[in-house]
């Protein structure tokens, strides 16, 4: 059992980057490691001794592009995260676990009725639980929506803290689109949380799988792990890429209604793809975040009784389920992932930033 701390060690945002709106010159934003207190825990809570935490792209949108996070810096980021209790409720010590990415109060009529992951008083590390997240040396947080890892099957406890959002964000997104079986569905990028959209969709029951995205290595990957069809978008205008869809459908004989829309790259031009495919009684599921905005004859939805629906997190009731998932081989995890030094977490911040990596960055503590 690793003793407990006197001391969190910790990487602090201590500013997200700023730009300029007159001159467009971007302040970089400064990441600093330092200390901060290890705080009484009360009853139910524990402090954890963080084995990994992703690099997720909502970090990168609160230290690059201006997102506001609920508790101002100097705070740590990271929401991602897998570890071992050390101290707090003693019916944990020594468990190793999983922390939700969204914790909810339990007690709002949000939480009563089955919509806790957009609780408003939620607490998420790296966010709203005061200067504490993920990219540090322990965390404390809630005992109840922990989920136990009792047999990792030999992955290494670090590489689960993907499960922690990556690979439990699609589920929820399943959930919301009220996924069965058979379902053909349309997954828009392939990086980080898109990978997992794929295979959990698959691992759901869907029928035909078609996987969209710029990169060609990333398609061909998925080829083996739950997309039926891919398509590379790069160059191509929406209606070209319609056009792809359309003959899918046609070579398979699939109909052309009831198609479910997975939006996973939060970017202007996946966005535009998916308000473009859809389609009769067909539901747009909106997983990735951007600040831009578009334009979209609503009536459409009418016309189409079509939906788009945002989702948000996932309920930590679902995490169990999600895991064993992992751990059965339903869906696929080492594949996607890669573990760096907590150190180099100013580089791996920028690397992320200019490009999705194709692998998961999880960033190990070598404090």
């Amino acid at each position: 059992m690793a003793p407990v701390p006197h001391k969190i060690l910790t990487w602090q945002m201590v500013q997200p980057s700023v730009r300029n709106k007159e001159t467009g010159v971007v302040v970089p934003g400064k990441l600093e490691k330092t200390e901060i207190p290890v705080p009484d825990l009360g009853p139910g809570e524990v402090l954890v001794e963080v084995a990994g935490c992703g690099v997720c792209h909502t970090d990168l949108g609160y230290f690059y592009d201006g997102v506001p996070t609920v508790s101002k810096p100097p705070l740590t980021l990271g929401h991602e995260i897998s570890g071992t209790v050390v101290a707090g409720d003693a019916a944990w010590i020594g468990k190793e676990v999983l922390v939700p990415a969204v914790m909810p109060c339990r007690q709002c009529y949000l939480c009563k009725t089955r919509r806790g992951n957009r609780c408003l008083n939620q607490k998420m590390p790296g966010n709203s639980i005061g200067i504490y997240g993920g990219f540090s040396s322990h965390i404390p947080v809630p005992a109840i929506d922990l989920c136990e890892i009792r047999d990792r099957g030999g992955i290494p406890l670090e590489h689960l803290a993907v499960v922690a959002d990556a690979a439990t964000t699609p589920f929820q997104a399943a959930r919301r689109a009220d996924l069965e079986v058979g379902d053909n569905v349309i997954v828009i990028g392939v990086g980080g949380v898109g990978q997992y959209m794929v295979q959990t969709a698959k691992a759901l029951g869907a029928g035909t799988v078609i996987a969209v995205d710029i990169d060609s290595a990333r398609l061909e990957k998925m080829l083996n792990y739950g997309a039926d069809v891919v398509i590379n978008a790069t160059g191509k205008s929406p209606k070209e890429i319609s056009a792809e869809v359309k003959a899918v459908r046609k070579q398979k004989g699939l109909p052309g209604y009831g198609w479910k829309i997975f939006e996973v790259t939060g970017s202007r031009p996946g966005q535009e793809l998916g308000l473009s495919l859809l389609g009769f009684t067909g539901k747009l599921m909106v997983v990735g975040f951007g600040m831009h905005k578009l334009e979209f004859a609503i009536s459409r939805l009418m016309a189409f009784d079509a939906e788009i629906i945002g989702t948000w997190g996932c309920l930590p009731e679902y995490y169990p389920q999600v895991l064993e998932m992992v751990l059965s081989g339903k869906i696929a995890l080492t594949p996607f992932v890669q573990t760096r030094p907590m150190s180099t977490i100013a580089e791996a911040f920028d690397e992320a930033h200019r490009k999705s990596p194709d692998q998961r960055i999880v960033l190990v503590p070598d404090f």
